[in-house]
Order: structure tokens, then C-alpha cells, then sequence
């Protein structure tokens, strides 16, 4: 994905050793037609694969996730990363490492929304 390496090459900064802040364009500002760009390639690149639910935490990647979940006409699903009331109590978890936070969630998904059937494309924001 050449057009996210130039993205990230012209407008990302590096802060610290380990965070790359692309704040400008997915993380506190949105550019929605970089992005489009992203999820059409996503599909041009996965088609074939047969993807019937799309995959993220609750945090930058959701905006990925639903532009692309629009080419594959698939819904997205997203892992939370607090417990609350309206969380169904049978639900898959592991822990995630948050390098922006220095913190690491259990994060939850319901079991109702993931099952075995599902072939499922996972879209991660480091």
C-alpha cells in the first residue's frame, strides 16, 4: 500500500521511540477520502476471500473498518475495551497492549456477533 506509506511519510511524526502519530488523517481528524481510498484497496486486495464480518477495537481503527466494511457489504465489529451493562456476558477476551496509553485492556467481544462460520478480516492500528 504505497499510497498509506506516502501518507505516513509526508504527514506522520514520530514521538518517542515507539508512537507514530497519524493524528492529522485517522486518529483526531478524519481524511475520509484518504481513507475511502484504503478500504477500496483493502477490497481490491481481499475480495476473493470470501470476508463476512470485518474486526476491530474500540479506538482508530473503527474508521478504517467501516469505510472498508462498505466495499465488502459486511457489518464491523468491534472489541470493547471496558466492561459495561449493555455487554452481553458470554463473550470472547484477551488482553491488548496499548503503546499510546502504556496500558493494557481486556478487551471483550460477544460471542453472538463472532462464530466459527465467520471468515473475518482484522484491522489493527499500531
Amino acid at each position: 500500500m504505497y499510497l498509506l506509506k506516502d501518507k505516513i511519510l509526508k504527514e506522520g511524526r514520530v514521538s518517542g521511540k515507539d508512537i507514530l502519530k497519524v493524528d492529522n488523517f485517522l486518529n483526531h481528524q478524519l481524511d475520509v477520502e484518504f481513507l475511502n481510498d484504503i478500504g477500496k484497496e483493502f477490497y481490491k486486495r481481499l475480495r476473493d476471500n470470501k470476508i463476512n464480518k470485518i474486526l476491530t477495537i474500540e479506538a482508530s481503527g473503527i474508521a478504517i473498518a467501516s469505510i472498508t466494511a462498505q466495499y465488502f457489504k459486511v457489518p464491523v465489529v468491534f472489541a470493547k475495551k471496558t466492561q459495561s451493562k449493555n455487554l452481553d456476558k458470554e463473550t470472547y477476551e484477551s488482553l491488548v497492549y496499548s503503546f499510546t496509553k502504556d496500558k493494557t485492556y481486556k478487551i471483550r467481544i460477544s460471542k453472538k456477533y463472532v462464530n466459527s462460520n465467520d471468515r473475518v478480516m482484522i484491522v489493527t492500528v499500531k
